[in-house]
């Protein structure tokens, strides 16, 4: 199949990337700058293609004559607090690469959403949901993904919480009660990957999560146990929580905000096994961890060898 993938440069996107091409998909990659990934050329089956994937015309040029487009474009943050960027990025692109794939006959579209998109109260978690409303009423051969938060080597979450833990003593926590069922990145690209060959995939959303629960704290202790190290993790009540994400607000790259507090107000935890509809065994927290925060010849890189040998 001929795919075209928005978001192919990000966490999840790039695992993909490389997933589908080995299966013997033509898989053209879309991004903004071209020169910042250059060396995703040099994969068989992979093309990069320099657009801006906000521009319809262009969009609809670079998706025409393919199977399907994939978008995985997401944001956790925004500049401000004010929703216009989850809007811009989530609602109005995802209209975007819907109009593109009506004019250019381009049936089948793959859509990254959030576990909760379209609950709670935060920005980015109502924006989620904007988008798959305009996805289910595209009149396309549509499936929406629904994940947890993410984990592999190279997260934004074990790893995030390894380098903070590595400089501070004491770790104060907004939301520390919040719970999460962490899915594996393979996982979820096999998700997708399945999803694509299978008829029975259109029309569905497909909730993402792995088979164990755990509250934010339990996921900074267990990084800080692995890590040998010997942290206080201070759960912080809420009114401090609201204080603490305020100001991180105001700190260049925002490693946490008001709207992720907002965020963590809903428990992300699934209610229908998505993985389990679709066939996949999930791959648990405790078997990776000793591998995600650090390891040359890691078992995830066995476990994705076993998954190319047996489960393909």
């Amino acid at each position: 199949m001929h795919l075209v993938i928005l978001g192919g440069t990000g966490f999840v996107g790039r695992h993909l990337v490389q997933q589908l091409a080995q299966a013997g998909h033509h898989v053209t990659l879309l991004s903004r700058n071209l020169g910042q990934h250059y060396d995703r050329l040099l994969t068989p089956g992979i093309t990069l293609r320099e657009l801006d994937v906000y521009e319809p015309t262009a969009l609809q040029d670079a998706i025409t004559g393919s199977d399907a487009v994939i978008n995985l474009v997401g944001i956790l943050n925004e500049a401000g607090d004010n929703g216009r960027g989850f809007q811009r990025t989530h609602v109005e692109l995802t209209r975007t690469v819907i109009a593109a794939c009506q004019f250019a006959g381009v049936k089948r579209l793959l859509q990254m959403s959030s576990l909760n998109a379209g609950r709670g109260h935060s920005h980015y978690l109502a924006s989620r949901g904007e988008a798959e409303a305009a996805v289910k009423a595209s009149g396309l051969q549509w499936t929406i993904f629904q994940p947890s938060v993410i984990f592999g080597v190279g997260d934004g979450l074990f790893s995030r919480f390894a380098a903070l833990l590595k400089l501070a003593p004491v770790l104060p926590l907004a939301r520390a009660s919040a719970k999460f069922a962490p899915v594996y990145v393979g996982d979820v690209v096999e998700a997708f990957a399945r999803s694509l060959g299978d008829s029975r995939s259109i029309g569905e959303v497909f909730e993402l999560y792995g088979p164990d629960v755990f509250s934010l704290a339990d996921i900074v202790r267990m990084t800080a146990r692995q890590l040998g190290l010997h942290r206080l993790v201070l759960p912080l009540p809420d009114a401090l929580g609201r204080l603490q994400a305020l100001a991180f607000d105001f700190v260049p790259g925002k490693p946490f905000s008001s709207d992720n507090y907002r965020s963590l107000l809903t428990d992300s935890v699934g209610g229908i096994d998505g993985l389990y509809r679709l066939g996949i065994t999930p791959v648990r927290v405790v078997d990776m961890l000793p591998d995600l925060l650090g390891s040359a010849d890691s078992r995830q890189s066995r476990y994705d060898r076993y998954r190319k040998r047996h489960l393909a």
